[in-house]
């Protein structure tokens, strides 16, 4: 029921963006580029400034990196990322349990843990910012012709 609501909101949120369906699209792309990585608590920090050095849409990178890098998806995004880290690495590096999900309590956790984590954040980051451009993209030109269709004189 709760997640319905979550849904909604970004939805309405999403739609109401200003800009054109590039600027919305890519800064889209970067919240989720950023949101994949492990950086918890600066999420929406990191996203909003590099949407902003970028000239981007920086509510729509703020809205990504809030919907991926949330707690419902973080611990399973960590435990993934840490994971193909430590494939990535080739490494036989000790299984973990994360009990926190800041960045300041993975790092006191050890560059064991730290690093591999960071390798398969990043590394999952760019797999995912190409469907994420395509599929955002597509998302708000859809979106926008609905719009204008329902908003139409003609469809009163």
């Amino acid at each position: 029921m709760k997640e319905n609501a979550v849904v909604k909101r970004f939805y309405r949120r999403f739609i109401s963006l200003k800009g054109n369906p590039e600027q919305v699209a890519i800064g889209l792309t970067i919240g989720v580029f950023v949101g994949l990585t492990p950086t918890i608590p600066f999420h929406t920090v990191l996203a909003f400034i590099l949407a902003l050095a970028l000239k981007q849409n920086c509510t729509a990178s703020v809205l990504g990196a809030t919907a991926i890098g949330n707690p419902l998806t973080i611990p399973f995004l960590y435990v993934t990322e840490y994971h193909l880290g430590k494939y990535l690495l080739g490494s036989n590096m000790k299984e973990v349990v994360f009990s926190d999900y800041h960045t300041w309590d993975i790092l006191h956790m050890g560059w064991s843990v730290a690093y591999p984590l960071l390798v398969g954040g990043i590394a999952l980051a760019f797999i995912s910012a190409l469907p994420a451009y395509i599929i955002a993209h597509k998302i708000v030109i859809t979106l926008r012709r609905k719009k204008r269709y329902v908003e139409s004189p003609e469809n009163t």
